[in-house]
């Protein structure tokens, strides 16, 4: 993981976490997927973050990571 990365991961809670990697806070604890993605764009405009799979699709599990 670079220093440049930045992870959007769901919490227990159902909302949504902007982290870099190694951190102990969130950036940002947002209410839905697309404005973390959006909050994450702002935070690291260069870099396109890592989102978490949520849910389940004919293509790949849910523990994986997508760039958004």
């Amino acid at each position: 993981m670079s220093k440049g990365n930045i992870y959007i991961e769901q919490r227990p809670d159902s909302t949504y976490a902007v982290m870099r990697p190694g951190a102990e806070r969130a950036s940002a604890i947002l209410p839905t997927q697309h404005q973390a993605i959006e909050r994450a764009r702002e935070i690291s405009p260069n870099t396109k973050p890592d989102v978490e799979r949520v849910r389940h699709t004919s293509v790949g599990k849910p523990d994986q990571w997508r760039k958004a």
